[in-house]
Formats: structure tokens, sequence, C-alpha cells
């Protein structure tokens, strides 16, 4: 599964992570982010309404939709179902792995220190978020992380910017990155759908770089 991971992280530099609250604006919000260049979603379960974000999104041609914050076996079971190509977690649970496997379900799981990146290496994880990236040490600490582990790949999620994301991407062990600013509320609200297209392009323009 983390061979599939690796080759769905690769198709972007930028993963958009996306909290949604009304179902309703998915479709458009997905037809603007494959337009721009970015067609590999996150949708976060924390609202209500992400199952069906995920299902509308799913419909999108040309999307690879994931869940985020997935946490449970329960979790893994119902973003399945509702449509979702691969999961990602903040962490790991050995209860969230096995469900993973049994569902057949690609899962990005989070990492945070040396000893719990080794733990999913020994599980046979080498594609692994890196969350919270800035407050667990950034570019800094993967640096360090790529000297004796030079074999995994990350996907730095947590504070991360429009003015950072390029450092990250400069890193030999980042393949991409996460990150909220592709979608600011703002235009959400506006249903600003080419606005945020355009975000996507320019960040898909100034990735192109690193």
């Amino acid at each position: 599964m983390s061979m599939k991971l690796k080759e769905i992280c690769a198709q972007v530099p930028v993963i958009p992570v996306l909290v949604i609250k009304h179902a309703i604006i998915a479709r458009p919000l997905a037809e603007a982010l494959v337009e721009g260049g970015l067609h590999v979603l996150e949708v976060t379960l924390r609202t209500p309404a992400a199952l069906e974000v995920i299902s509308a999104m799913s419909e999108v041609p040309g999307s690879i939709v994931g869940a985020g914050t997935v946490l449970t076996p329960a979790d893994v079971r119902a973003v399945k179902d509702a449509g979702a190509r691969f999961a990602v977690s903040p962490g790991a649970t050995d209860s969230l792995l096995a469900a993973a496997q049994e569902a057949n379900l690609p899962l990005l799981p989070g990492a945070a220190t040396v000893s719990e990146v080794m733990k999913l290496m020994a599980l046979g994880y080498d594609m692994l978020k890196f969350f919270p990236a800035e407050a667990a040490g950034g570019i800094k600490m993967l640096k360090s992380i790529h000297g004796p582990l030079p074999d995994v790949r990350f996907c730095p999620t947590g504070g991360i910017s429009a003015d950072t994301f390029g450092n990250y991407l400069a890193l030999p062990n980042v393949l991409c990155v996460g990150g909220s600013w592709i979608t600011p509320d703002d235009k959400l609200q506006a249903n600003d759908w080419a606005g945020i297209r355009d975000i996507a392009r320019q960040t898909v323009e100034t990735a192109a770089r690193f």
C-alpha cells in the first residue's frame, strides 16, 4: 500500500487539505482544483458533511479523492464506502493499520519522531505523513531523519504555507506536502472557484522551480 501512496503523492506537489462544511460546494470545488492541476484531494473527517463531500468529489473526472483525519477502524470502513481511494491519519495505531489492510485502502499514517518512523518502516510503510510538520521540527527535522533513514518518503502537513512549501519540496525525502492555503475561507464562502483554480495553478508553477 505504501507503493500505491507513493504513486499518488508523486502526482502533485501539494495535496489540498479540505475542511468542507457543506456538500453542495464539493463538486465545483473539486472541478476547480483539478483544472488548476491539483487533482489529489484530502477531505478531512472534521465536519458532518465529509462523507458526502468525498462521494461528490469522487465523481469529478480526473480526481483522486482521499479522506483525512481517519482515526479508527470505523472511519476506514466509512470512507472506503464513501468512495475514498486513500486515507490519511495524523498518527498510527495497530487497529487502524489492520483495518486499512483489511479494507485494502492505502493509508498514509502520520509520524513525528524517529522511533515512530522506524516502527512504521518495520511494518512495511515507507511513505508517511510528517505531522505536525512545523511544530515537530519542520525542515530541520526532515533533513535529520534523511541521514539515518534515507529510504522513507514524507508528505509533511501542518503549518506549511504558500511561502514555505517550496523549501519542503526541495528536500530529497519529500514527495509532496499537504496544505490548506489552497482553499482560503474567503474564496470558499464567495464560491470563487476561478480564484481557487488560479491559486492551484500558481502553486503548481511555483513548485516546478524546486
